[in-house]
């Protein structure tokens, strides 16, 4: 079974830090690897994302291609996931997610315009303004 650590302080909002645990890959990457640029099975990390997305009740899990920038984005229906390190949107029952290891995720809400974001925040992103990047997105559909 998956597992995700949630904070009260958000009730209201579906969220939570996926561990672990509840996945299919082995090895180094037992076993929710949700990564799709690592070196494992495509097809355990496909089931790995449906099962984190299962999680929280939505289809898919939405993404960007993470690079250690201060970019941020309003997420869409992309093919192709854009290269940044923030996604932002204000469509209920959109999955957000970010990848982290040794970086930290960072998740923003803001409950009267309805809005979140969702940061992966390593020392270059965290230095450059990702998190900055993520509240001007956020603030561009809305929030204060």
């Amino acid at each position: 079974m998956v597992e995700a650590l949630t904070a009260p302080e958000l009730r209201g909002v579906r969220h939570g830090f996926l561990t672990r645990a509840g996945g299919v890959s082995g090895g180094p990457y037992a076993t929710l690897n949700c990564g799709p640029g690592s070196d494992d099975d495509p097809a355990a990390v496909a089931e790995n994302r449906r099962r984190a997305a299962a999680a929280f009740g939505a289809d898919r899990l939405t993404t960007v291609h993470q690079v250690h920038s201060a970019q941020a984005v309003v997420a869409e229906a992309w093919q192709t996931p854009p290269r940044a390190d923030g996604i932002v949107t204000d469509r209920p029952g959109l999955a957000l997610s970010v990848l982290s290891a040794d970086c930290a995720p960072v998740l923003m809400w803001e409950p009267e315009a309805g809005v979140i974001g969702a940061a992966h925040a390593g020392w270059r992103g965290a230095l450059g303004g990702v998190l900055e990047a993520t509240l001007a997105a956020m603030a561009g559909l809305g929030a204060e």
